[in-house]
Formats: structure tokens, sequence, C-alpha cells
């Protein structure tokens, strides 16, 4: 794990679930995936999109990198996983099964998140790859 993203979940845990610095003002969540070759539990901090009660969505981005993150091929590998999400008050842990989007549901979903945060759309227009995988997580 990088020291960022180490950084980031402490800061994360610390402020239950509402972490500054890059982060500050940003919907963020620990995403617990199972390695797809250790099978070792690992954790990454990802920022999310969710509207009112429904499903959390998270973008494997890797800021515009030519390769999915190595969390994507683990949720792939492991559907059943666990988040962390916190008020600023408590943090709770959910267990959750991931789903990949695919087609229109899955632009319609990228275009949301874009248009609330611009990096993302920058990380389309970045990327070699085809297109950002997005992933739906709907509590189990």
């Amino acid at each position: 794990m990088s020291d960022f993203n180490d950084k980031v979940i402490a800061d994360f845990n610390a402020s239950a679930g509402k972490p500054g610095g890059y982060f500050k003002d940003a919907p963020v969540l620990l995403l617990h995936s199972i390695g797809a070759k250790s099978g070792l539990e690992r954790t990454t901090p990802l920022m999310f999109l969710r509207e009112e009660d429904g499903p959390w969505f998270v973008f494997a981005s890797y800021a515009g990198g030519p390769k999915d993150p190595a969390w994507f091929h683990n949720v792939v590998a492991h559907p059943d996983l666990d988040i962390s999400v916190g008020d600023g008050t408590t943090i709770k842990r959910v267990p959750v099964r991931a789903r990949v989007l695919e087609g229109a549901e899955r632009d319609a979903t990228y275009a949301r998140q874009a248009s609330l945060f611009p990096q993302f759309a920058d990380y389309a227009e970045k990327t070699t790859r085809e297109i950002i995988p997005v992933i739906e997580l709907t509590p189990r």
C-alpha cells in the first residue's frame, strides 16, 4: 500500500470517515477487498457516488493510468466484500456485493461522477484504456 493511501486511511479513521487534505469535502469510503492472488484483505480509500439511500458506486480510474488498479481485479475475483463509510461521527462497516456496470448504465453513472468531480472527466480523457470501470456496491 502506498504512503498516500496509508495517510488517507489514517485520516479517514481519525475523522470518522471525513478525511481532509486531497479528499476534503469529497465522499470517501474504504474498500476492504480480498486479494485475487494473496487471499489477504486489502484496504483502499476511494471516492464514491451515492444518491440518497441507493447503492455506492466506485470508479477504477487509477487517476487515468493505462491499466485497471489492483483493487479492481480483487473485486472481480471476490465480489462479496466490505466497505467502511463514515459520517464524521461514526464509521460503519457494511458487507456489500460488487457488480461491474456495463453499457449505458455505466456511461450514465460515470458521467454523473464526472459532472460532480471534473477530475474524473480528466481521467477518462487521459487514459489509454477503452473505458474506466464503474462498480456498484449493494448491501448484502
